[in-house]
Parts: structure tokens; sequence; C-alpha cells
């Protein structure tokens, strides 16, 4: 029926998302919309509880399952009325759009009763950062152009409240200022280049540089120790945070 990812294809950390997602997902609406459905894991898990689901990514969804209509969209502009959606679940997103702001107006003006929120919590975007060896930009990790917290959250959506707040999964992935210039000029070789996202800058693949000068591979070595030798002292915290929004009757 579909042709969508298996919970066994993703990540542990993916998984948890996930289910920590639907275990708080407002059960009876009677539409959702989800944006950014990438390889529809939570597709099929909406679809389970609603029977008619909108699933939006900024290439149109190739997928297909039962009660899902499949759109291509940018969440910055949003082609639906205002509040078509019972609930509007956008998570793993808001993090890599350039205009977030414009993006969060969107998404509370085409829900009607709830949003539901999942980004990276206070995420260090300096520690394993890439730099590009067809253009030369430096990337953060995953594509994550943005960060947030409680307060930033909260001021993209004035208008609504917040009926419940989760934290997931805990990290110590802080970096400092030194380490970070000292592999940012070796070229950035420890980075997290096994991810599936591109370049920002030129959408090319990133790929580990294969040929640093002497000077260069010390500069990296000496940046990954300091990295290594805070990370010991950086005290946990949550990598992920979700945030369960309630419209009705507060605008």
């Amino acid at each position: 029926m579909a042709e969508t990812i298996e919970l066994n294809e993703i990540s542990a950390l993916e998984q948890v998302r996930l289910e920590r997602v639907m275990s708080i997902m407002p059960r009876g609406a009677a539409t959702i919309l989800e944006i950014g459905a990438r390889h529809g894991a939570m597709t099929r898990r909406l679809a389970e509880i609603c029977q008619d689901v909108t699933a939006l990514d900024l290439k149109k969804p190739a997928f297909r399952i039962d009660g899902v209509t499949n759109v291509q969209g940018d969440v910055r502009r949003l082609q639906f009325l205002d509040n078509s959606f019972e609930c509007v679940v956008c998570t793993e997103v808001l993090e890599h759009v350039p205009d977030f702001e414009a993006a969060a107006k969107e998404i509370a003006r085409v829900a009607k009763s709830y949003v539901l929120i999942g980004v990276p919590y206070r995420q260090d975007t300096r520690a394993g950062r890439m730099t590009c060896v067809h253009c030369g930009k430096i990337n953060p990790p995953f594509g994550h152009i943005n960060t947030f917290d409680e307060a930033k959250i909260k001021s993209l959506f004035p208008g609504l409240k917040i009926s419940l707040l989760e934290y997931l999964s805990k990290n110590r992935e802080r970096t400092n200022f030194l380490s970070t210039w000292l592999e940012d000029f070796a070229g950035n070789p420890y980075g997290t280049y096994d991810q599936e996202e591109p370049c920002i800058a030129c959408g090319g693949k990133l790929e580990e540089p294969v040929r640093l000068s002497f000077v260069r591979r010390v500069a990296g070595a000496l940046g990954i120790r300091l990295y290594h030798l805070q990370y010991r002292f950086n005290r946990p915290r949550a990598t992920w945070m979700l945030v369960l929004f309630e419209k009705k009757h507060f605008q």
C-alpha cells in the first residue's frame, strides 16, 4: 500500500521522537497537516489516528498511504486557507528554514486548534560543522541554520497557548571559540560528513577533505582534542524539544 521507510530503518533517536510525537498528538482531530513529511514514517502513524492527513514537503512526497494527500509546498508560503486544519504538525523543519518567523506565522494561520512543533533544543551548531569541498562554505551540522529554546519558540507563536512542553534525550555536544577556530582553519575534517543533507550554499554533497597540509592537520588535531577535553565537563542537556500549542479560544 505504501512505500514508506520502515521503523527499523530509522535511527533509535528518530524512533524515540516519533513515539513521543504520537503520544502527545491530540486525538480526534478531523484534519492534520504534516509539514516536512520526508520519508513518510510519521505520516503513516498519523494516518492511523486521522482519516484526512495532508503530507507537505518541498518536493511532493512519492509514497502512497490511504487517507493521505501528498502536496508540494513551502512552509513560508502555505497554499491553504486560514484555519484549514484541526492540527498542524511540524517537526525537524524550522531549524532548516531561513525565514522561520514567516514559517511560524503561516503554521499558526492555517491551524484551527493545535500546533505541534519539534526542534533541536539549544543546539551548539559549531560542534560537528563541515566545510564544503565544492564551494568552501562552512555548514552547520545537519543543515541546522537556526537554534531554539523555550523563549524563542514561544515568541514565534504569540497568539497560541502552550499546553505541553517536553524534552527528549540528552547530549553534551558543545564546543568553544578556540576549538571552532582551529577546526575551521583546518577545513573541519571532523564534521558530520555522513549526514544526508547537502551543502546549504551550493547543494553539493558534503565530503571529508582528503588533502590537508601539515599545518592544517595539526590545527584540526588540536581543535578536536580541545573539543573532547571540554566535552568531559559539559553538563548534559536535552537534545530535542516538543511543544504543543493550543489555538482554539485564544485568538
